[in-house]
């Protein structure tokens, strides 16, 4: 892996510890997060693809964790960052009570959950905007759920429902039905999935799919490396998180840190999602606002090790580890 023109091998690494955390909440299909935290000479990185991801689409995320904890994140123009509370697929009183709780003034809302009525999404969307008032702004996220026209409709019950939504975060699966839905709707509307590589942004652009891009420093490769790409894809751009521990989500916020504009609330206040954390000053939004480090935090010895998952989870993660580090190597 190369961070700022060095290289490191993992028998250079100072420490390795595989964590498992419970999710509060099941949240893109999980219920217990899952990866590993690595030390370096220049801090700790986290590396933590989901499930899904092969070897070969979890190289970005080794890379990103060996730039945090061998490497250096670029420096920041801002000290703090909007954030926006996470609504997952709950009940309209559940939901109601996360954003009352959150501080923000900004909720991202999940929606099209496989096996609930549409009118839950409905019933949660207006809890949320009783919740915020109506000066705060409500943004809703259907992981690649619809077909174009499935899309359209419910992109306006779901407007109507929030009194106006800021923007439909990946309502469906491919670029081109992006652009389909983005021809017929008046929501603007932001690509998350389809931007996985560093070439997605830019092809998003292209084909008119989105108003928004959202970025993850992970699945990007790190952090300077999604700040090119935010440069050369030319749309305002939203930083999300990938549900890491606050190891990870530090580099969430050294790229939202440093972006040249940062004209929405980022998706970064996550850590909420996970019952307990490996840090003893967890990354959580105060007012709304998280601070951008200078460089990761410290995992907590204790909290490690009661993090610590079984030996058959330890070996998977670190087997897997070994497989993905030596394709990025190659």
């Amino acid at each position: 892996m190369t961070a700022n023109g060095s290289t490191i091998s993992l028998a250079e690494l100072e420490a390795v510890r595989v964590y498992g955390l419970p999710m509060r909440t099941r949240f893109r299909g999980i219920t217990r997060r899952q990866g590993v935290l690595l030390g370096g000479p220049a801090g700790w990185g986290e590396f933590c693809p989901f499930e899904d991801y092969d070897d070969d689409a979890s190289v970005p995320w080794l890379a990103a964790a060996l730039e945090a904890c061998a490497g250096s994140w670029p420096e920041p123009v801002r000290d703090r960052v909007p954030v926006n509370c996470t609504v997952p697929a709950v009940d309209a009183e559940r939901a109601r009570a996360i954003v009352a709780a959150s501080g923000c003034t900004t909720a991202k809302v999940k929606v099209a959950e496989p096996g609930q009525d549409p009118r839950a999404d409905l019933e949660r969307v207006e809890a949320v905007r009783d919740a915020l008032g109506r000066s705060g702004a409500i943004r809703v996220d259907a992981n690649a759920a619809w077909d174009v026209d499935t899309a359209v409709a419910r992109i306006g019950e779901l407007d109507r429902a929030a009194g106006g939504l800021e923007y439909v975060e990946q309502p469906s699966p491919s670029i081109e039905e992006l652009a389909a839905v983005r021809r017929r709707v008046s929501v603007r509307i932001a690509a998350d999935e389809s931007i996985r590589r560093a070439e997605d942004p830019l092809r998003v652009a292209v084909a008119e799919a989105a108003d928004v891009a959202v970025l993850k420093a992970t699945p990007l490769g790190g952090v300077r490396r999604a700040l090119r790409v935010a440069e050369a894809c030319g749309l305002p751009c939203v930083v999300s998180s990938a549900v890491e521990t606050s190891v990870g989500l530090a580099a969430q916020l050294a790229l939202a840190g440093a972006l040249p504009e940062l004209p929405f609330a980022c998706g970064l206040g996550t850590t909420s999602l996970l019952d307990g954390d490996v840090v003893e000053d967890s990354l959580i939004p105060r007012g709304g606002w998280l601070p951008v480090p200078l460089q990761p935090p410290h995992p907590d010895p204790a909290l490690v090790a009661a993090a610590t998952p079984s030996a058959e989870d330890q070996r998977r993660w670190l087997d897997r580890l070994v497989r993905v580090h030596t394709l990025l190597t190659r």
